[in-house]
C-alpha cells in the first residue's frame, strides 16, 4: 500500500470557487478510482488560492483482478453423456480463450449452462494513475473556465504545475504540453521557487517551510485563534461569520491576521453603512464593544509574516478611511432630501425594459399590498403603514448611498425614513421587503414587511414568467428561485392564510398588456414552481416527500393549510385508524378517477348499501365542515375513517361498472364524492403505505 499526492497548482483561484472544486476533486476522484478497479484507504482534498491537492491513501501496487464470467451452451450440448466435450463446448473455450477443462457449470432457470471463467490481472497502480490524472483533471467542471494562450485546456485559472506521487515515485503524464513532476511551488512571495516533494508524507511538511498551509482547516483554525486574541486585546469581540471567514480562508496561504482602526468620527454613520464598508468591500471583521456597539477598530488577514504587517495595516486603514470618507459625504448629501421627494424620480429609472419603470412598480405595489390587506383583513393602521410603506418603497434606489453601496437597498430606506420621521412601522417594512436576502437569512416579523416583501417578490416573478424570463438549469439571474422561497417561508412564518392563484392572477392584472404570456400560463407555470420550493421546504422540515405529494396532488394554493395539512397527515399516517382512511379512499379513488363531476343521484340507488354510503358522506361533508374552517386537519381525518365500513360494504353489496350505464354512473359518482371528500385533506394513493392486499369487490 503506497499513497497518492496529486497537486494541480495554479494562478489564483477565486475564493468563492474553491470549496466546491475540492468537494468535486474528491467525487471524481473517488469515481474514477472505483471504476479503474484501484482500492484505497480514504480520500482527501486540500486547497489553497494557488491549488488543488488530492490526497489518496493505501492505494495497492496493482488493480485488482477483473474476473468475468461468460454464458455458452447448455451443458446437454457441450458435453455428451460420457461427460466428454462437445465440438460446442471445444469452439467456445477457444472462442473465450480458456482451457475446454476450466469450464464450469450453472443453473439458469431449468436449463444448465457452460460458463467460461476469464481472468484479467491487475496492471500496475502506477500505470492506471497515470491514465487517471489527466481524465480527472479535465474531468472537473468550472462555472467560468477560462483557455489561456494558445492551449485547448480550458480550467478555472491557468495551470502552472502538476506534482503527482505514488509513494516516492512520479507518476508521469502530460497535458497540453505541460509535464507531471515532483516539484511543487512555495508561497508566491515568501519562498518563491520550486519545492522538491520526496513522497506525499513528505508533501505536507515541505510546503508548510514554504509558507504555505495547504489544508483549509488547518488555516480557518488560525485565523479564528488570531482573529479573537486580537479583538480581546482591543476589549471587544468579533461576531462569528461563517461566511467571510470562509472567503478568507481561501483567500490566503500564509494566514496573518492584524488590527487597523478608524477615525471615530465616523461612528456616526448608521452602523450598516460601516459593517457593509468592511465586510463586504475590504474582508475585515467589524469589533464590537461589549455593549454590542461598533468600535473604531477591525482586524483583517494578509497574506504574508507578521513583520510585513505594519506597513499592510497602514495601507489598509487608509483604503477605509478613504471609503468611510465617501460614505459620509454621501449620508450628508442623501439626508438633506427626504425619502418621499425622490419618488418621481423613478420615473427614470428602468425596472425592466418591457415591464415599465420603477414608479410602475411603485404603483403595482400600492395595489398589491391594498389587496392583501383587504384579504387578511388587517386594520386601518396596518393598512395606512401598508400604502405609505408601498409609495417609499424603491426610493432610496435613488439615493446615493445604495448607489455606491447596492446591497444597502432597504437598509438605507430604513435610516432615511426615520430620519424623515416616518413611522417606525413604514420603517421597518421598508427594510423587510428585501428579507430573507439568502438561504437561512431572517424573516419579515412585521405584518406591514411580511405583506410588502410578498407583493414585491410576486411581482417580480409574474413579471419575468410573464416575460418568459423563466430560470432553466443553474442560471437564475434575476433570482426567482430565492424569491419564490421567500414567499414560501414568509407565508409558513406568518400563518397567512392568502390563495396564491388569486395572488398570481391579480399581480398579473396590475401589468395591464405588457406581458407577453397569458395569465392562465403564467399562473400554472408559477404555482408548479412555488411548489417545487415548497417540497424544499417541506422536506426541511422533516415532512416525508409522499406525504408531501400527497399534499400536493390534492391542492396547495394555500400554502399555509398544505403545511398544517401535511403535518396532520404525518402523524395521521402512524395511527392504526389510518389503515381504514387509506383502504376506503384507494377503493374509491381508483375506481372513478375519471367519473363525470356529477353527484349522484339518490333516485337511481338500488341497494341499501348506496343509500348508507350516501348519508354517511352527505353527513361527514358537514360534519368535517367545521374542523376544515379551522384548519384541524388531525381531526378530519380522524372522522373520515368512518368511511371504511360503509365503502366495503358498498363493493360487496353492488356491481359498480353495471351494464345499464345511468347505474354505473351514478354509483362512480358516488364512489367520486366519498373521494373528493378525502381529498380535501390529501391524495392519499400516494401516500406509502404496506396494507394488506385486499379484495376490490365486485
Amino acid at each position: 500500500m503506497r499513497d497518492f499526492l496529486l497537486e494541480i497548482g495554479t494562478e489564483e483561484i477565486p475564493a468563492r470557487f474553491l470549496p466546491g472544486a475540492l468537494v468535486e476533486l474528491a467525487d471524481k476522484a473517488e469515481a474514477l478510482l472505483a471504476g479503474e478497479r484501484l482500492g484505497y484507504s480514504a480520500v482527501r482534498t486540500y486547497g489553497t488560492p494557488r491549488r488543488l491537492v488530492l490526497f489518496v491513501t493505501g492505494i495497492p501496487e496493482k488493480q485488482e483482478a477483473l474476473v468475468q464470467e461468460v454464458k455458452g451452451p447448455p451443458r446437454q450440448a457441450a458435453f455428451d453423456a460420457a461427460g466428454q466435450p462437445t465440438a460446442a463446448a471445444v469452439g467456445f473455450a477457444r472462442s473465450q480463450g480458456v482451457d475446454v477443462g476450466s469450464l464450469i457449470f450453472r443453473g439458469a432457470g431449468k436449463t444448465e449452462y457452460v460458463f467460461a471463467l476469464k481472468e484479467e490481472p491487475g496492471r500496475p497502480s502506477p500505470a492506471v494513475l497515470a491514465e487517471l490524472c489527466p481524465r480527472l483533471i479535465t474531468g472537473l467542471y468550472f462555472p467560468r473556465p477560462m483557455r489561456w494562450g494558445d492551449k485547448e485546456l480550458r480550467f478555472i485559472r491557468p495551470i502552472r504545475w502538476l506534482t503527482a506521487l505514488y509513494g516516492d515515485k512520479v507518476i508521469d503524464f502530460n497535458i497540453d504540453g505541460l509535464k507531471s513532476g515532483r516539484d511543487s511551488q512555495g508561497h508566491r512571495f515568501l519562498a518563491a521557487g520550486a519545492v522538491p516533494v520526496k513522497d506525499p508524507a513528505d508533501y505536507f511538511k515541505r510546503l508548510a517551510a514554504g509558507f504555505v498551509i495547504v489544508d483549509p482547516a488547518e488555516r480557518r483554525r488560525i485565523i479564528w485563534e488570531q482573529v479573537e486574541r486580537l479583538a480581546a486585546a482591543e476589549k471587544g469581540l468579533v461576531r462569528r461569520d461563517e461566511e467571510l471567514l470562509d472567503e478568507v480562508v481561501n483567500m490566503v496561504e500564509y494566514p496573518t491576521a492584524f488590527r487597523g482602526s478608524f477615525p471615530e468620527q465616523y461612528l456616526d454613520l448608521p452602523a450598516a453603512v460601516l459593517v457593509t464598508a468592511m465586510r463586504e468591500y475590504q474582508r475585515y471583521f467589524p469589533v464590537y464593544g461589549k455593549n454590542g456597539r461598533l468600535l473604531p477598530r477591525f482586524i483583517a488577514v494578509h497574506n504574508s509574516t507578521p513583520e510585513q504587517t505594519a506597513a499592510i495595516s497602514a495601507g489598509n486603514e487608509q483604503v477605509l478611511r478613504a471609503r468611510l470618507a465617501d460614505a459620509s459625504f454621501f449620508y450628508r448629501e442623501d439626508c438633506s432630501v427626504p425619502l418621499a421627494s425622490r419618488v418621481e424620480g423613478l420615473k427614470k429609472v428602468v425596472f425592466q425594459e418591457e415591464l415599465g419603470t420603477m414608479y410602475d412598480k411603485t404603483g403595482r405595489l400600492g395595489n398589491l399590498v391594498k389587496y392583501l390587506g383587504s384579504l387578511l383583513k388587517v386594520g386601518p393602521q396596518d393598512q395606512k403603514t401598508l400604502s405609505r410603506a408601498a409609495f417609499l418603497a424603491k426610493a432610496d434606489l435613488l439615493t446615493n448611498m445604495v448607489y455606491e453601496f447596492p446591497e444597502l437597498q432597504g437598509v438605507m430606506g430604513r435610516e432615511y425614513a426615520l430620519k424623515d420621521g416616518e413611522s417606525k412601522a413604514v420603517a421597518e417594512a421598508l427594510y423587510e421587503q428585501y428579507l430573507p436576502r439568502f438561504a437561512g437569512d431572517v424573516l419579515p416579523q412585521t405584518l406591514p414587511g411580511r405583506l410588502l416583501s410578498i407583493a414585491d417578490k410576486v411581482d417580480n416573478l409574474v413579471g419575468c414568467f410573464g416575460m418568459g424570463l423563466v430560470p432553466t438549469g443553474s442560471q437564475d439571474p434575476y433570482a426567482l428561485r430565492r424569491q419564490a422561497l421567500g414567499i414560501c417561508h414568509i407565508i409558513l412564518d406568518g400563518g397567512l392564510p392568502v390563495s396564491i392563484a388569486d395572488l398570481i392572477a391579480r399581480a398579473y392584472r396590475e401589468y395591464g398588456d405588457r406581458l407577453k404570456h397569458g395569465d392562465h400560463v403564467v399562473r400554472d407555470e408559477l404555482l408548479e414552481f412555488l411548489h417545487q420550493r415548497l417540497r424544499a421546504v417541506f422536506g426541511e422540515q422533516g415532512i416525508r416527500p409522499d406525504v408531501t405529494e400527497a399534499v400536493l396532488a390534492a391542492g396547495a394554493d394555500d400554502i399555509h393549510a398544505a403545511r398544517l395539512r401535511a403535518e396532520a397527515l404525518q402523524d395521521f399516517a402512524s395511527k392504526p385508524s389510518f389503515e381504514d382512511v387509506h383502504t376506503a379512499y384507494t377503493r374509491a379513488a381508483n375506481l372513478s378517477r375519471g367519473a363525470p363531476d356529477t353527484g349522484p343521484d339518490p333516485a337511481y340507488f338500488t341497494d341499501p348499501a348506496e343509500q348508507k354510503l350516501y348519508e354517511i358522506v352527505t353527513a361527514l361533508r358537514k360534519e368535517t365542515a367545521p374542523d376544515l374552517n379551522k384548519g384541524d386537519y388531525r381531526r378530519v381525518l380522524q372522522k373520515l375513517s368512518g368511511l371504511r365500513g360503509p365503502v366495503d360494504a358498498f363493493f360487496d353489496a353492488v356491481l359498480v361498472m353495471d351494464e345499464d350505464r345511468t347505474l354505473r354512473e351514478n354509483r362512480l359518482a358516488l364512489l367520486r364524492a366519498a373521494a373528493e371528500l378525502v381529498r380535501l385533506v390529501a391524495d392519499l394513493g400516494k401516500v406509502t403505505v404496506h396494507l394488506q392486499s385486499r379484495d376490490e369487490g365486485k
